[in-house]
């Protein structure tokens, strides 16, 4: 405790409070992990996935990164995805973005450099192809429609993953869902882009909400 001392406080404190309120709650933690939801977000210390939904510790699965971005070269995710599907039995894959979104933002300004614009380059694809009617908005909705588009596609990604499908094919109750954040009043907004089973897609036009079935772009050269 050397070093931030003032978590390892912070830390003491919560274990306490949490068994004075539950002194049973750190055996139940212990001996079991049973959440019916994975939540895939963006890393922005801002959107606290618990606090958001109102769960508690063990209710709620979590895999963050920047931009709330599902790629098919993610071993990091796959796992996670791979885990919470056929290890914990999860009802909900829960892809949320939020407004205000750093990586999302980045995707519509100059290039940066690696590893981080590698990572954004499916966002920048995303914006190409919607390009006229992103930039037809004003600065701010600009930015929060690509934050949208972006939730869709990745809600896409996920439904076509190999762990998604073979779920589904075995019949396994489970459903994708697209959700936004307001870190402007702490509310979320479903994106009605929910998919619970296989089926026809929605296909990714310029001029319409839809989720991405386009093959991506080239990424940029490393």
């Amino acid at each position: 405790m050397r070093l931030l001392p003032e978590l390892f406080a912070n830390n003491r404190i919560w274990a306490a409070r949490s068994r004075r309120s539950d002194p049973q709650f750190f055996e139940r933690l212990r001996d079991s992990q049973a959440p019916r939801f994975l939540w895939i977000g963006c890393a922005d210390s801002r959107v606290p996935a618990d606090s958001i939904v109102g769960l508690s510790p063990g209710e709620l699965f979590v895999h963050r990164n920047v931009a709330n971005v599902v790629s098919s070269g993610d071993l990091n995710l796959l796992s996670v995805l791979q885990y919470a599907v056929d290890v914990l039995g999860v009802d909900h894959v829960i892809v949320c973005g939020h407004s205000g979104c750093g990586g999302v933002r980045a995707a519509l300004d100059a290039p940066t450099e690696a590893p981080f614009e590698l990572w954004i380059h499916p966002i920048r694809a995303l914006y190409r192809r919607h390009r006229a009617e992103i930039d037809a908005l004003d600065d701010e909705r600009r930015w929060r429609r690509l934050c949208e588009l972006n939730v869709r596609a990745q809600v896409s990604n996920v439904a076509d993953t190999h762990i998604v499908a073979r779920a589904w094919a075995r019949g396994q109750k489970l459903a994708v869902h697209g959700w936004i954040y307001s870190i402007h009043d702490g509310l979320l907004e479903d994106l009605d882009v929910t998919l619970d089973g296989p089926g026809p897609r929605l296909t990714d036009e310029p001029d319409r909400a839809g989720l991405s079935r386009t093959e991506p772009d080239e990424p940029p050269s490393r």
